[in-house]
């Protein structure tokens, strides 16, 4: 049927089908149990069975099992007997192998697809968590990002923030004034967790071209829903980056998508794998912000569907919003784990054939206790349920297979040469050239001066002032009659009266 998805068969002999009705697939689910009780393979079915609806689905590879969607079984398989065996005994009666339309992404490039956002696109809450800063830290960065749209420092990628946190703390005390207090304390604690992650790989997360939300919403061109897998394998390495990134993208889709109401099947469906790792040590704002995605995407025409190995590892507010569940075996060897058996049986709709714990404790590899969504939104009933054999191979591809898919890919070559264009880094670096510039011709100036001053110096010390003939006239004239008033003085007085006595009288007698 058009309008649900064949899970597996419940009931006593499992004849009853269970479905997941698509006008129900964006209240959103959750697929749990303990290591080795199938939750992989119960994921591959419902991504074959959202496909063949034509809803696209992204999905996380932690494992690298989930390549053989895009290859269907084989007869050869060791497991073939089996598998229609089982589809016999559920009456799943058009089981056929069958490949599905698969684009690989990976956030190192390597095995897939590059999947790119900007630092900007990423914002500093999920920054702050990803990078595990203290409340102070958070604050430095948040006024980073805030200098970046005053100043117009566009924040594509890590070496844009790193060169931005240099300039903050250049001109933190001026920042300070502003917005807060900017501590160099601070600043200097981002900059050692941005290495850490450049370490890390954090880079290739981080640039252009961006990945576009489009290209996880295709459809093939029989209608089928492309199902994006992310390779997480490597990726789960770094835990922090892993979440934070699916987190991301669960808040792109919020931002970005139109309201579409209750449609009869979703726009996409997203599989959040490893849930416990967005929650772990995850401060409260960040918890919150995931309860409101959770809340209000499934307006947006979005499912969002975490597996886990426990119902636990997700917040109750959360937990509440998961309609449609799928609960694999669950071993209670401690006190703790019979106490989050019991709290998981609580959150079913009973039934009164067998007691939900009991069914969740025995319940063997293939098999799960199951609740879908009903035709007035209600849970169902629980149900022991037998999942439905998946179409395509169980477990990974070959490389060159995986190349192929690559290369035929409908995005093949969009997002492999990255660009780095005109940004805060290029930008600040330019100011800091045309400042250095100034300084120098200041400085080139400054010595130019004090050379001219120094030659001055040196001219009034070995070549003193040429004096005009009128000057020497001047000084001579005065001379001379300074020394005839002398004589005229000397005349009048007693020694003057004699001198011309005498004169007068040698006169007289040589007369």
């Amino acid at each position: 049927m058009k309008d649900r998805l064949f899970v597996g068969g419940g009931g006593e002999n499992y004849a009853v089908p269970q479905h997941l009705l698509l006008k129900y697939a964006n209240r959103h689910g959750l697929i749990a149990g303990a290591t080795g009780t199938g939750k992989t393979v119960t994921l591959q079915i419902l991504a074959e069975g959202f496909s063949n609806a034509g809803v696209p689905v992204f999905l996380s590879d932690v494992k690298g099992d989930l390549s053989g969607l895009a290859k269907a079984g084989s007869a050869d398989f060791k497991l073939h007997d089996a598998f229609m065996k089982r589809a016999r005994t559920i009456g799943f009666d058009d089981y056929a192998y069958e490949s599905f339309p698969v684009i690989f992404w990976d956030l190192f490039g390597e095995s897939g697809h590059p999947v790119r956002t900007t630092v900007a696109e990423m914002g500093p809450l999920l920054l702050a968590r990803l990078l595990d800063l203290t409340d102070a830290q958070e604050g430095v960065l948040n006024i980073a990002f805030r200098v970046s749209d005053e100043e117009g420092l566009p924040l594509l990628d890590l070496k844009d923030l790193q060169s931005l946190l240099v300039w903050v703390g250049e001109n933190s005390k001026d920042l300070s004034l502003r917005y807060g207090n900017v501590s160099g304390a601070s600043v200097g604690a981002i900059q050692r967790a941005l290495l850490v992650l450049e370490n890390q790989g954090g880079t290739k997360l981080f640039g252009e071209p961006a990945l576009e939300l489009a290209d996880m919403m295709r459809t093939d061109v029989d209608g089928r829903g492309q199902i994006s897998i992310l390779a997480a394998d490597q990726l789960m390495g770094s835990p922090r980056l892993y979440a934070t990134f699916l987190l991301w993208l669960l808040s792109e889709l919020f931002e970005e998508l139109p309201e579409v109401g209750d449609p009869d099947k979703p726009r996409l469906v997203f599989f959040f794998d490893e849930a416990h790792l967005l929650f772990d040590d995850a401060p409260k704002a960040l918890v919150d912000k995931v309860e409101q995605v959770a809340r209000l995407i499934r307006s947006k025409g979005v499912g969002v569907y975490f597996v886990t190995q426990n119902p636990d590892d997700v917040p109750d507010d959360i937990l509440g919003q998961l309609g449609n569940r799928v609960q694999h075996a669950l071993r209670a060897f401690t006190a703790r784990d019979q106490k989050a058996l019991r709290r998981a049986a609580q959150t079913y709709r009973p039934n009164p054939r067998f007691s939900t714990e009991e069914a969740i404790r025995e319940v063997g590899v293939g098999e799960a206790v199951t609740s879908f969504l009903e035709s007035r939104g209600e849970p169902g009933m629980v149900e022991r349920t037998l999942i439905r054999p998946p179409s395509s191979q169980l477990g990974p591809i070959a490389q060159n297979e995986r190349a192929q898919v690559i290369q035929s890919s409908p995005v093949a070559g969009k997002y492999e040469t990255t660009i780095d264009r005109d940004s805060a880094f290029e930008r600040l670096r330019a100011r800091a050239a045309v400042a250095a510039k100034a300084a120098e011709d200041a400085e080139r100036e400054e010595e130019r001066l004090a050379e001219q001053e120094r030659e001055l110096r040196r001219a009034r010390r070995y070549e003193p002032p040429a004096r005009s003939r009128s000057s020497r006239k001047r000084k001579s004239d005065s001379f001379g009659e300074s020394m005839a008033k002398v004589v005229i003085k000397e005349l009048k007085g007693t020694t003057g009266r004699r001198i011309v006595r005498g004169i007068l009288g040698s006169l007289f007698k040589a007369r």
